[in-house]
């Protein structure tokens, strides 16, 4: 699926942190509402300022791969990180760490398009979060499967998704 028009998908700077920590607020609500507790939602909302240092220490410390940004026409829409992975019971170097697209833009190709760039064909895995079906019949699209593998966190139960590489 292409990429609509008026999207670019570029590395983030720095100077994104404070857009990117937004977003990364937002998309949580729109991924997660109904999911998770909404008060680990609300709470993420009493703490902008430290996310924005946060993500800004990430993009300044820079990595072995960049987080990407989609921006369309008003502002970031979505981001991917990807990475190597901090899984060691798993024999894949390459962990998708975070892949999120505003609501808005879902079903456009948005999503796609930043893991194709973050991933490709390569072999990788993740975690999702249980529940979230939407996202887990995308990564099955993309060839991800559960491996049975599960880990409780205050937000809820993930569960782990691999890919060999094709």
């Amino acid at each position: 699926m292409p990429l609509p028009s008026d999207v670019v998908v570029r590395p983030a700077t720095p100077s994104d942190a404070e857009a990117l920590a937004h977003l990364h607020l937002d998309v949580w609500d729109d991924a997660y509402t109904g999911l998770m507790p909404q008060p680990i939602l609300d709470e993420r909302r009493t703490t902008v300022d430290e996310r924005v240092a946060r993500w800004r220490a990430i993009l300044e410390e820079g990595g072995p791969t960049p987080t990407l940004l989609a921006v369309g026409p008003d502002g970031l829409i979505g981001f991917v990180s990807a990475g190597p992975g901090r899984d060691n019971d798993v024999d894949i170097e390459l962990e998708l760490k975070a892949l999120y697209v505003r609501k808005e833009w879902w079903g456009t190709g948005v999503g796609y398009v930043l893991f194709e760039e973050a991933v490709g064909d390569r072999a990788a895995y993740l975690w999702v979060l249980a529940g979230n079906t939407r996202a887990i019949a995308f990564y099955e699209r993309q060839g991800f499967r559960l491996d049975g593998t599960e880990d409780e966190h205050d937000e809820g139960r993930h569960v782990r998704m691999v890919r060999a590489g094709t």
